[in-house]
């Protein structure tokens, strides 16, 4: 299937089945999310994976008791780092001259810089920076999800500080930014499954200038 058809045929399932994932799809849309692009690389988001029915059913009431919480097989919460200080920066730097078998010094002054501009800004600006990182991964592994069948809800109707709270985000340094269930729909039960895609008319949604 292509990336188009595939978006074409997925939608905000509703109603899933409990059919279990198999577990290489969800390593393969983990993985989508993994190789996803990030502002210089950074890469300022987790990816945390629940498939845990107890913990689950804990993070249900947090999300507005939506269904597919509980009725799907996987639930990808993407939480993004809570600031950008000069120790994450340089370990990120450190780790990708290491695999590359380059020196520490290749990339000191392009460090020097993203450290300087990060550290001027107040943590709740880097935060919402980073948080825009992780919805592009969010984006990827959606798209992941489609190309394999796998259907995908994609959800920000919950209540953050409560789900950070949960699971020792805070701890770690995250926010919990938007979750992602992954099942497979159960077209018997959802009302959305077969009403037809619409999308704003091309025209009207593309700008260009030429």
């Amino acid at each position: 299937m292509s990336l188009i058809n595939a978006l074409k045929w997925r939608y905000a399932t509703k109603k899933m089945t409990g059919r279990v994932v198999p577990q290489e799809n969800v390593d393969q849309i983990v993985e989508a999310a993994h190789l996803a692009p990030t502002s210089s690389g950074l890469q300022p988001f987790k990816v945390i994976v629940v498939s845990n029915a107890d913990l689950k059913a804990k993070i249900a009431p947090i999300a507005n008791n939506q269904s597919q919480i509980i009725d799907g097989s996987h639930l990808l919460i993407f939480a993004a780092w809570d600031n950008y200080t000069e120790e994450r920066i340089r370990s990120v730097f450190a780790n990708a001259n290491t695999e590359r078998g380059l020196p520490a010094s290749t990339t000191a002054d392009y460090e020097n810089m993203l450290v300087g501009a990060y550290t001027n800004k107040t943590a709740e600006e880097n935060f919402h920076h980073a948080a825009k990182q992780a919805y592009i991964g969010f984006g990827i592994a959606l798209a992941e999800a489609a190309l394999l069948g796998v259907d995908a809800t994609p959800m920000e109707g919950f209540n953050p500080a409560q789900l950070d709270e949960l699971l020792g985000l805070n701890e770690l340094g995250l926010r919990s930014t938007t979750i992602l269930a992954l099942g497979f729909r159960d077209a018997s039960a959802d009302w959305l499954v077969n009403l037809k895609k619409v999308r704003t008319p091309k025209e009207q949604f593309v700008i260009e200038y030429k």
